[in-house]
């Protein structure tokens, strides 16, 4: 029989059944939010795997259609790879939980979770995260949790906590904060220029719901917990650590990676460690430990210098940005560029426009989310970093930077009816030594300007680093962090917004949390930062967005009609509109709600194209003038084409003032003649030639 445990969740059950299913996992939960249902396991291979310097934890959260009663769309009826929205969930999930798993633990671990069954009002990704951090705490895996999360919405100013699909649509702030049961370990966020004081205290009153979560867990835990397994440890010997500082003096490694030239330091580090090779030649278990040893010895004499001393290793203040450079229009024929630099990171961002129907269709588990008029797309070549790699397309590091990048920027763009344009962003890395998703979302702000884009307001981003000591007050925060304070130092706290508030922040960490101080101080320090690099380089390279769009992109007009009229507009298999678009080079996007979208490079057509819509569906009405073409002519008189879908007829006694004998005395067919309207009784339209009514 299994175990079923229940609590209440802001507002909804959530109820955990353990031994109920997955039994052969090292720990499985089946767990349910309201109609959410997800399975999720942990599961830890039995020996570590042999040469590797790193934790191989891998997470994988598996979307099915069958949750939300769909067949997969394609020729394939089958889940195919997973989709951006299940990547970006593998990352929220791994974030909080890779810091608390050993860090000379070398067994493959994965997190796996299977979505079941969609509730709208409680989301699967939520309700995965916990799951995996369940799973894992009952399992036999060392884990030094249990972490839960929480999610928080604002609406109308207040907090909503987990809230809903439908609450999240018309949410100023989807925010996402897992706790341990002492301290804040992850934070992200997407926010509609939410001011820092309303930020801080969403994530504070989330880590208050999360410790509510943690004592269910622990309750769970000290029923069902399987006693932790005793693990192969993959730490330096403290005696080659000795021997390494007997060769290489502490002083002699801090010249060596105090330099602010990347390149310089690795070849420092590189001379170093052929040393060392040549010193341990016969000494094969110490050469397998020689690249962590180096790492952890250069950690250690950065954390020391900037904790103790304040000594950046390019000589920066702790409150200091690195050198910025910023231009727009360095691509020709494009629809929008710019590149932004900070130090040795830099990245090159191009805008294309198009019409709204190039919007990028979402077919996955939510109802609400269907398309994406905003792309973002972020590329990390090899060569940025130095290095040699053959690309295979992004992985999740790349969709996670674009991903960010675009949370940041979506909240300042314009409505579709007021530009109704489908928007690329793609933030090419040309160099990289530091938060390049900040770089990337500086370079996409000036680049959506510079194509034309009217952005609400300007967005920078900057990353915020942390080095602690032994206590909690101990501890020193780095603003602008390069490859080196990242890679050594314990969080990268990044954070884009506006002058008004903020739009994104991700937070990663590789400690046991942080204190209120710290993300206060973070917050803090990463405003002073998005301010100076707004004032001192974006807006002196483009102060505001371009008037109209670029030459090369496409202009488009919108105009909206009555939903009753579109079958007029389309045409009887669609002869009407694929005229308009062929006699003016144009292309016509109409959606259910009547809105019509011209688009064209030529003005001229667009105009044509767009009087000859209005003519379709404006009402003939007495009064009104037109030219049209006389298409028939009967003794009575000539029937004129006044509109695409309407004929109007002169009756022989309006062509002129004289008496006339026969209509063709007058017109033609096919002659174009001015004519004015006399009266659309019964559907019928009477016309009289304008130069008769004139002479009237």
């Amino acid at each position: 029989m299994y175990k079923k445990y229940e609590m209440e969740l802001a507002g909804k059950t959530l109820r955990v059944d353990v031994d109920r299913v997955g039994k052969q996992a090292n720990g499985a939960v089946l767990i349910h939010y309201g109609d959410t249902v997800v399975l999720s396991t942990a599961t830890a291979a039995k020996e570590p795997r042999d040469g590797i310097d790193f934790f191989p934890l891998s997470v994988e959260y598996n979307e099915k259609m069958y949750a939300v009663g769909k067949i997969p769309g394609g020729f394939n009826k089958r889940e195919g790879k997973a989709s951006e929205n299940a990547v970006l969930t593998c990352r929220v999930i791994d974030r909080p939980m890779r810091p608390l798993f050993p860090k000379d633990f070398r067994n493959d671990v994965t997190l796996e979770s299977l979505v079941l069954s969609v509730d709208p009002d409680c989301r699967p990704e939520l309700t995965a995260m916990l799951g995996s951090a369940i799973a894992t705490s009952i399992s036999d895996i060392p884990f030094d949790g249990p972490c839960a999360t929480t999610q928080v919405g604002l609406i109308n100013d207040h907090l909503v906590f987990n809230p809903s699909a439908a609450q999240l649509s018309v949410s100023d702030m989807n925010l996402t904060v897992a706790s341990t049961k002492y301290k804040v370990i992850m934070i992200e966020a997407g926010a509609n220029q939410v001011p820092e004081e309303k930020m801080l205290e969403a994530i504070f009153e989330a880590h208050k719901v999360n410790q509510k979560v943690i004592e269910f867990i622990d309750k769970i835990v000290e029923e069902c917990g399987k006693p932790k397994f005793e693990y192969k440890s993959y730490a330096v010997p403290e005696e080659l650590f000795e021997d390494i500082k007997s060769v290489i003096p502490p002083e002699t490694m801090e010249e060596a990676v105090f330099t602010d030239d990347k390149q310089t330091r690795e070849k420092n580090i590189d001379a170093f460690k052929e040393q060392l090779k040549e010193r341990y030649a016969d000494n094969e278990e110490w050469l397998s430990f020689l690249g962590d040893a180096l790492y952890q010895y250069q950690k250690k004499t950065v954390r020391k210098m900037i904790l103790k001393d304040h000594k950046r290793p390019d000589g920066r203040a702790l409150d200091q940005i690195r050198p910025l450079a910023a231009e727009v229009d360095i691509i020709p024929r494009v629809h929008g560029s710019a590149m932004f630099t900070r130090g040795q990171t830099q990245i090159c961002d191009i805008v294309t426009l198009a019409p709204l129907s190039e919007s990028q269709r979402i077919d996955g588990l939510d109802d609400y989310i269907t398309e994406k008029r905003y792309m973002h797309h972020y590329n990390f070549p090899s060569y940025s970093v130095g290095e040699t790699k053959v690309s295979r397309g992004p992985g999740r590091r790349e969709i996670g930077h674009g991903a960010l990048a675009e949370r940041a920027l979506t909240p300042v763009l314009p409505s579709k009816e007021d530009f109704p344009y489908a928007i690329r962003a793609v933030s090419e890395t040309f160099e990289s030594n530091g938060s390049t998703s900040m770089g990337s979302t500086c370079a996409s702000c000036m680049s959506l300007m510079a194509a034309g884009v009217p952005i609400k307001a300007p967005v920078a981003g900057i990353s915020c680093g942390l080095v602690t000591g032994e206590t909690d007050d101990d501890f020193v925060l780095l603003t602008d962090i390069q490859g080196l304070e990242d890679f050594f130092g314990d969080m990268d706290f990044k954070v884009a917004g506006t002058k008004e508030g903020i739009t994104a922040i991700q937070m990663d960490i590789k400690i046991h949390g942080l204190t209120d101080e710290i993300i206060k101080g973070a917050i803090a320090r990463t405003r002073e930062a998005r301010f100076f690099i707004l004032d001192e380089c974006m807006l002196k390279a483009i102060p505001a967005p371009r008037e109209t769009v670029n030459e090369y992109a496409p202009k488009i007009v919108s105009m909206q009609i009555d939903p009753e009229k579109i079958g007029d507009v389309i045409g009887q298999k669609g002869k009407m509109i694929n005229t308009i678009i062929e006699e003016n080079d144009v292309k016509i996007d109409i959606d259910d709600d009547g809105m019509v979208s011209v688009c064209g490079i030529n003005q001229e057509g667009i105009d044509n194209a767009v009087k000859t819509i209005n003519l379709i569906v404006e009402p003939v009405e007495s009064g009104k003038t037109y030219v049209g073409e006389v298409v028939r002519i009967m003794p009575f008189g000539a029937f004129v084409q006044i509109t695409p879908i309407k004929d109007g007829m002169i009756h022989i006694s309006k062509l002129s003032k004289e008496r006339v004998e026969k209509v063709e005395d007058v017109v033609d067919i096919g002659d174009v003649v001015k004519v004015k309207v006399l009266d659309t009784r019964e559907g019928k339209v009477s016309l009289a030639l304008m130069e008769v009514v004139e002479k009237a």
